[in-house]
């Protein structure tokens, strides 16, 4: 039977194309690999299995894309040339569909990007427009077997569908293990009857018959993947797995035509049922933990809502269509809206990296993603959030820290050592037992083959990270990834900022010292500290009196030193005294913010810090853990007596930091060996959180979205730092007595499948048995350790 080199299936023979000495059951498969070839991709052709669908003329299917509007609709971004757009592809299911579709860019030049979500069979495109076209891009995805899934309705709540191709094989595989199981019933138990006796041979050769779909359809993505595994030189597991359903089939062909005995077909048929099924299992699982893996979803995101003229702080979850939402100086836009201001700038760096401010006018849509810059803006939600969408901007590779995952790295080895190894202790069993029976001999083979399965030891520590994190965001720990567990485990040294970290918002009191601000000049003051996202701006302007909203004709915010703005009566400066450069006769021993207009220092705001309760005992807690603790401050060190009866002794407090000095402050504990946890407010802490191993950003009704950050702290969840460093560090020991386990069971089933002590269908049985022990166990013990560990 021949089959095409490209999508596998048979070929009829007047049909059949040859080019490169490859075989072709159509003109779309042979224009596929002549693509791919053009491009060097071939390497598509060494992985697991040709996955995509069969070519299909699409052309006209796809004509209402070109309808502008239609695509605008589709589009999750769109600004100038630049588009991004992400598609629900079906028959993504395997890692040659993560690689073929994450080099879509070498098949068209004007695709800049693809990125896969593997779990719900999504890809998001970034192309530009003038270069090619939305239904270009479908086009090409259908030509080469990736045609997508387009609905203008529901497109967000697709459920995943289950691989049909898999569901056929396993009934296929089903109906022939149960039916050679009943005809052999009579040779099982030996029944002496006449009639029975008599058609031995025909229901012997029944079962062939009934055996051959399954060994030709059922067992077929193992042949395929072996096959495409030794050819890349990368043994898996599928190796020994065909060769043990190859030879159990041979063996029972030789036993059957020489009249040597029943054969293994029931037990061939009934190893491929069970390795469907265990596969089945898998991917359910998967999916189910994928989705309680979703816990970035949830992450504390707050903005500001405008609602009978007054500013009330909503979660993004909150937003409905027709919200009239205030963003300030640096703050997230959630949804896309409509703007109501005059102007905008906004900075899209998070969705396509290009930093450069894009200028936007009063009734311009505004897409998700982007940042203001400048002053506090008004826009109108024009949908709801798509939460996925941010978790996305933050998981961005633009934005990843380049950390070594030592773990995969380990997985990954012991999954290559393993099949050759196996190999070996087969041939070696099936050689000594040889010399004892030959039927023993094959016995002993097929079960060292089946039994032991390394998907236990590489399951390992993709669950157990997958476990861990929804554990962690169920107490308010949002993680951007699984590395930054095993990050957490490492760290030795833990930096807080003190300003909106160590301090909260809540129940501070602030007193004015200088002199007499007149109405004007203190709804001035407010005006210019309403568009500002710092801590200290933030509290001030709920401590000014309200007054009449006035947008200020220059707004600037200098990270780190303060707030410059200018209105038609006054100029103003907002913010330190160094950058005001105010003489040290002034200076006060407080946290204090100066207020200079038109070029003449006024007063200053003397804000008492008010510190987040527990933190005592987070100090004294991380101390006896043996952390070495610091604290940094943008403030002076008036602080200093008060901040030393909360935290250890030996913490170190460093006060006067600006954000340059903060990150360097990082680089410096880093090159001494450290690994750093920063834990920040994510305003002027950016560079220093993106620096350190682990950057944890606090969120307390702020729309402060900092990509450099690997994980968003609930600021409710504060004094739960000791805990989140305990359960990490316990997640290790996880990993590790769950790779003994899987060791363990490898161990105990090869002794007892090389004493011939094991049947090849018990071991088929016992190969997903184990999987599922695995994934029990991590889930168990990860719940214990989540319980158990201290805060």
């Amino acid at each position: 039977m021949l089959n095409c080199y490209h999508c596998g299936n048979e070929i009829i023979e007047n049909e059949m194309l040859v080019f490169d000495d490859k075989k072709f059951c159509c003109k779309g498969c042979q224009t596929v690999y002549e693509l791919f070839s053009d491009n060097g991709l071939t390497n598509y052709y060494d992985f697991e299995k040709n996955p995509g669908a069969k070519p299909k003329d699409a052309d006209a299917k796809f004509n209402y894309l070109e309808n502008a509007d239609i695509v605008s609709k589709l589009l999750d971004f769109q600004e100038g040339s630049t588009q991004i757009v992400r598609l629900y592809i079906p028959h993504i299911h395997c890692s040659s569909c993560i690689w073929i579709l994450e080099n879509l860019n070498t098949l068209n030049s004007g695709i800049s990007q693809s990125q896969v979500v593997f779990s719900q069979k999504k890809i998001t495109i970034v192309f530009n427009s003038e270069t090619v076209s939305l239904k270009e891009i479908v086009l090409l995805l259908a030509s080469i077997g990736y045609e997508p899934y387009i609905s203008l309705e529901n497109f967000d709540n697709k459920p995943k569908l289950i691989d049909r191709n898999l569901l056929y094989k396993i009934g296929v595989a089903f109906f022939g293990f149960g039916n050679i199981m009943l005809l052999s019933f009579p040779e099982y138990f030996n029944v002496n009857d006449y009639w029975i006796h008599q058609y031995k041979d025909f229901f012997r050769y029944l079962n062939i018959f009934l055996a051959l779909p399954v060994f030709l359809y059922s067992a077929t993505p193992y042949y395929i993947s072996a096959y495409h595994s030794i050819k890349a030189k990368a043994f898996n597991i599928d190796i020994p797995m065909a060769l043990g359903i190859i030879v159990m089939f041979l063996r029972s062909l030789v036993d059957i035509f020489f009249q040597d005995g029943a054969g293994f077909l029931d037990s061939m048929c009934g190893l491929v049922f069970f390795m469907l099924s265990g596969k089945l299992i898998q991917q359910t699982t998967y999916n189910f933990l994928s989705f309680e893996r979703d816990y970035k979803s949830y992450f504390p995101i707050a903005v500001t809502k405008i609602e009978n003229k007054a500013e009330v702080p909503i979660q993004v979850y909150e937003i409905e269509k027709g919200t009239h939402l205030m963003i300030r100086n640096e703050e997230l836009i959630p949804v896309d809206a409509v703007l109501l201001s005059d102007t905008a700038y906004i900075d899209y760096s998070f969705v396509t990296g290009e930093a450069v401010p894009v200028e936007k006018k009063s009734g311009d849509k505004i897409f998700a993603g982007g940042k203001q810059v400048g002053n506090a803006i008004v826009i109108e939600a024009v949908n709801s959030v798509s939460q996925s969408y941010l978790t996305q901007l933050w998981s961005n590779e633009v934005f990843q820290k380049r950390t070594s995952q030592k773990l995969k790295t380990i997985t990954d080895r012991a999954s290559r050592i393993f099949t050759p190894a196996l190999l070996s202790i087969a041939f070696i069993g099936f050689i000594g037992w040889s010399f004892v029976s030959f039927n023993d001999a094959f016995n002993v083979l097929t079960a060292v083959l089946i039994v032991a399965c390394p998907c236990a030891l590489a399951l390992t520590a993709p669950y157990t990270w997958g476990n861990v994190i929804r554990l962690m965001g169920k107490r308010k720990l949002y993680l951007k990834n699984t590395a930054v567990i095993e990050q957490l485990s490492k760290a030795d040294a833990l930096v807080f900022d003190k300003t909106g970290t160590l301090t909260s918002n809540k129940n501070q009191q602030i007193k004015y010292v200088g002199e007499h601000l007149t109405k004007e000049e203190l709804m001035a003051v407010k005006n210019i500290v309403r568009g500002s996202n710092h801590p200290l701006s933030r509290r001030l302007y709920m401590f000014l009196p309200e007054c009449n909203i006035k947008k200020p004709l220059l707004f600037n915010e200098i990270a780190g030193k303060g707030i410059e703005g200018v209105f038609e009566e006054y100029h103003l400066r907002i913010g330190s005294a160094n950058w005001l450069e105010i003489s040290d006769q002034l200076v006060v021993h407080d946290t204090k913010v100066y207020i200079e207009i038109d070029h003449k220092v006024k007063g200053y705001f003397v804000f008492e810090n008010e510190y987040r309760k527990g933190i005592k005992k987070l100090f004294e807690t991380l101390k006896d853990r043996n952390y070495q603790l610091y604290v940094l401050s943008g403030d002076n060190n008036g602080e200093e007596k008060t901040l030393r009866q909360l935290v250890s002794v030996d913490t170190q407090l460093v006060f006067n930091q600006k954000p340059e000095d903060k990150l360097r402050f990082i680089e410096n504990l880093q090159s001494h060996g450290k690994n750093v946890l920063m834990i920040g407010d994510g305003l002027n802490d950016a560079g220093a959180l993106a620096q350190s191993n682990i950057g944890i950003s606090i969120s307390e009704n702020v729309n402060v979205f900092t990509p450099a950050s690997d994980a968003i702290l609930d600021a409710g969840a504060f004094t739960k730092i000791p805990y989140f460093l305990a359960f990490a560090k316990n997640a290790m020991k996880t990993i590790k007595m769950s790779y003994c386990l899987a060791i363990s069971y490898n161990i105990v089933g090869l002794s007892f499948a090389l004493s011939n002590q094991l049947s090849p269908l018990v071991a088929a049985i016992i190969m997903p048995v184990s999987t599922a022990t695995i994934i029990s166990f991590v889930t168990l013990m990860s719940g214990i350790y989540a319980k158990k560990s201290k805060g």
